[in-house]
């Protein structure tokens, strides 16, 4: 997959509001294999609807959003298993993990569908994101800046064209924001996929090709 694009797309909740202000909302813009983007948004305004909406899981809007020109209302259930298989992912900003599981166990729920890591590769990541000592932790057990990273790592475990991160690093210091963010552009980079970012304050500090306000 190539491209996303949004024409005069917005939230259904919205439709009554005549001072709309935003550069993704109500406007025709297209998002690119490739490159990287920020989306910056007040709380309120519709961050984690647009990953909802990119990701097949809610159709409450107006407008159209298409994937390579193809309208996503006219998607079928099995064609969106195929594009959340191979070609989108998304880390939720409620991370969405299993507590009874362990970190390991999470990462790998997404792994087996795929095939796609070796689990040598998994722990690397574990031990780059300073959590080497938490592969068979429960998660439950674990901090919600620890739970962010294990969430990053099941994203990144898959094949993608386009990478949704939605809140990534809210509970991280900088040191930990600075190696997930070099983890997931070391994986997008590979895969030659694009990554979006969403953030209501802070975000990854990396050299985006647009930033947004939505």
């Amino acid at each position: 997959m190539e491209t996303i694009r949004l024409d005069h797309t917005f939230p259904e909740v919205f439709a009554k509001q005549n001072d709309l202000q935003s550069e993704v909302w109500q406007q025709d813009i297209s998002f690119e294999r490739g490159k990287l983007y920020l989306v910056e948004a007040n709380s309120g305004t519709g961050k984690s609807s647009l990953c909802s909406y990119l990701y097949g899981y809610r159709q409450d809007y107006q407008g159209m959003i298409s994937f390579d020109g193809q309208n996503i209302r006219n998607l079928r259930m099995s064609d969106w298993t195929r594009l959340r298989q191979r070609h989108l992912s998304l880390m939720f900003q409620e991370l969405r993990l299993f507590p009874e599981l362990t970190a390991m166990e999470n990462v790998q729920i997404k792994n087996r569908l795929t095939g796609f890591k070796k689990r040598k590769e998994i722990v690397a990541w574990f031990e780059e994101l300073g959590i080497a000592d938490k592969v068979d932790a429960r998660l439950g057990l674990m901090s919600f800046g620890q739970q962010q990273r294990v969430a990053m790592m099941r994203a990144l475990a898959q094949p993608f064209d386009f990478l949704l991160v939605d809140e990534p690093i809210s509970h991280l210091d900088d040191q930990n924001s600075r190696a997930m963010a070099d983890i997931m552009i070391e994986e997008a980079t590979r895969q030659g996929a694009a990554v979006i970012v969403t953030s209501i304050g802070k975000h990854m500090e990396l050299h985006y090709d647009k930033i947004l306000k939505l």
